[in-house]
């Protein structure tokens, strides 16, 4: 099956198949600097046409679908909001932005479409801190399953060391989330975090794993969808440690640098790659073990 794209030119590419418009990524977004603005991928859709993200909800409104998030780049925030110092989060002048730069791909075809740009990421006084390449392929795995790959290559030019952590570097337990971070559906609350040793709830955050997965039901027709997210091997940190909720609202992240500071000597580059799968129906524990084997072979 032929995938469309379809260019709002300075602004955002919607990919579809068939009928059903899979996902928007806003690359040029409108997003408020207290909110570090970024580009983010929603709406997010299933083949069947099930909205599997949500956008800037009133608890964290600087969540948006899936978005390349980090909240600690040495001094600066590029998650949104307050930043986490000394046992409390306090709002500081450090909300930086991921600035799109330059498009470098945009293709579709028979089963594939691609997306590539150029970034740049400056803190809120404007000077610049990273440079970014960033690539989004999406592919067609069967009539109920499709693939996310997110890659992104990051090159420090800030002029200095930067150390990539977390709140829970920063002191506060288990909250090491930053990195690609998915947003569910209101509806997705208490559904099922699944991990490769099992099924479960918030107790799994912080787990070690080559993948996660969440399933949720959907409000209106009590369908479900499964949403599983892939490690690359190649990963700094893999396997790493996975922020995850559901009791409060539904989210996955893997988080390179969940526990441990990570740093980016000036002029060098970090990468990362994911894939994240988005599959109809409830797949229980043996089908989201085979959509993370999905994921992988999409990595490969």
């Amino acid at each position: 099956m032929t995938m469309q794209v379809d260019h709002a030119l300075g602004r955002s590419v919607a990919v579809s198949a068939a009928d059903v418009e899979l996902f928007t990524y806003v690359y040029r977004p409108d997003t408020p600097v207290l909110e570090s603005p970024k580009p983010y991928l929603h709406p997010i859709r299933t083949r069947g046409g099930r909205l599997v993200s949500l956008f800037r909800p009133h608890d964290h409104v600087w969540h948006k679908g899936i978005a390349w998030s980090l909240p600690c780049v040495g001094e600066h925030n590029f998650w949104g909001g307050p930043t986490y110092v000394e046992g409390e989060y306090v709002q500081l002048d450090n909300n930086g932005s991921a600035t799109h730069r330059e498009m470098t791909t945009l293709t579709a075809g028979r089963g594939r479409a691609e997306i590539g740009h150029t970034l740049g990421w400056t803190a809120q006084d404007g000077s610049p801190v990273i440079e970014e390449r960033r690539a989004l392929t999406a592919t067609l795995i069967d009539d109920e399953t499709w693939a996310l790959v997110f890659e992104t290559a990051m090159t420090n030019v800030s002029g200095a060391t930067v150390d990539f952590g977390s709140p829970t570097t920063k002191g506060r337990e288990n909250a090491g989330y930053g990195g690609l971070f998915w947003r569910g559906p209101r509806s997705f609350t208490d559904g099922v975090i699944q991990s490769p040793d099992g099924a479960g709830g918030d107790e799994l955050r912080g787990t070690r794993a080559e993948w996660f997965g969440f399933r949720g039901k959907h409000d209106e027709t009590g369908d479900s969808s499964t949403i599983v997210m892939v490690d690359d091997t190649a990963n700094p940190q893999h396997p790493p440690r996975w922020f995850a909720r559901t009791e409060q609202f539904a989210c996955l992240n893997p988080a390179p640098f969940f526990s441990e500071e990570v740093p980016l000597p000036d002029g060098e580059t970090i990468s990362f790659r994911y894939a994240v799968v988005i599959a109809d129906g409830d797949r229980g524990e043996a089908g989201s073990a085979q959509l993370a084997g999905q994921g992988r072979a999409a990595l490969a």
